[in-house]
């Protein structure tokens, strides 16, 4: 048995019989580490890492669980937004947890196929670990939240498809992708560990300081799979915060565009395609064909079409962290 949202090997060769858990979590630092949300936790065991633009170019993640629980806090945990519901849905009804939300949004995830998990609504399932300070002290876990929730026992259908090897693609060393200054993105591919390893510039443009992006596990973010998905966006009319600004909302469901597949140490340009809500993305080769990912987590990077994105060639190192 295969777990359907990473194609790897289910514990105990059994899909564990449970929904999918999103879990919201921030991801703002002005700073290297530790500073705000940064490290987050638990990261290293989601099967699938969505990141998402929120108001003012900052990124938050939905971090999503089915096979394997976190053995730790999961966090921080935000709130939601409107783009949850587009990413979402194709996992048909997960709980979906988060911390409170503007009542537009709300009313969305109220109406949709997702579980509303609002940790203020559930006290008993946050935690407060010392050393974090509001709002960036919400924690919660996914054994708590599947134990809260255990009448729920349908697994989610796979999204993706797998195979050992790309069948194509441009063997690339490294996707920089400048998202922000708070979101100043390198994947680097590690042939190691066959995975694409995560970085930030904490610098600036003229002066970069790029370090690994690490969990408070001192394990660094990384994937095998990592998808560059260009959408839409839109921003408002509802405003998010105090300072007025504007939500982002990232146009996926019923709707296609260019995306970048980025597996085994290649990129394979393509396209991407959304159907109604509640049926998965659809990733082609520009020859039509579905583009298959290695089996093992992946990160997809919800990217503003148009922002700059820049590819490092095998034949032109990265430059030093």
């Amino acid at each position: 048995m295969r777990c359907p949202l990473t194609g790897t090997p289910a514990p105990g060769n059994v899909v564990p019989e449970r929904p999918a858990i999103a879990m919201k979590v921030d991801n703002y630092s002005l700073g290297p580490a530790p500073a705000e949300a940064r490290p987050q936790s638990g990261l290293d065991y989601a099967d699938i890492i969505f990141e998402e633009q929120v108001e003012g170019s900052i990124t938050r993640y939905a971090a999503v669980f089915q096979c394997h629980n976190a053995p730790s806090l999961v966090g921080p945990i935000r709130s939601a937004r409107w783009t949850d519901v587009q990413m979402l849905s194709q996992l048909g009804h997960p709980l979906f947890v988060h911390v409170g939300g503007i009542i537009p949004v709300l009313q969305v995830v109220a109406a949709s196929s997702l579980v509303n998990v609002d940790l203020g609504g559930h006290p008993s399932l946050e935690e407060n670990p010392p050393g974090r300070y509001a709002p960036y002290d919400t924690y919660t876990t996914t054994q708590a939240i599947w134990s809260a929730f255990s009448t729920a026992t349908t697994p989610p259908a796979p999204i993706f498809t797998y195979s050992k090897f790309p069948a194509a693609g441009q063997p690339v060393s490294q996707v920089h992708l400048d998202w922000s200054a708070t979101s100043d993105i390198y994947w680097r591919w590690d042939p190691t560990t066959g995975t694409w390893l995560r970085f930030y510039n904490v610098g600036s443009a003229s002066a970069p300081n790029i370090q690994p992006d690490l969990l408070t596990d001192g394990v660094q973010n990384q994937a095998q799979n990592v998808i560059i998905q260009d959408v839409s966006i839109t921003y408002g009319p509802w405003v998010e915060n105090s300072q007025g600004g504007l939500e982002a909302e990232s146009h996926i469901i019923d709707n296609h565009g260019t995306a970048y597949v980025l597996r085994n140490g290649r990129m394979i340009s393509g396209t991407w395609s959304a159907g109604p809500a509640g049926t998965p993305t659809v990733f082609l080769t520009t020859g039509g064909q579905p583009i298959d990912l290695a089996p093992g987590r992946t990160w997809v990077e919800i990217y503003p079409d148009g922002a700059p994105m820049v590819v490092t060639p095998v034949s032109s190192p990265a430059p030093a962290g």
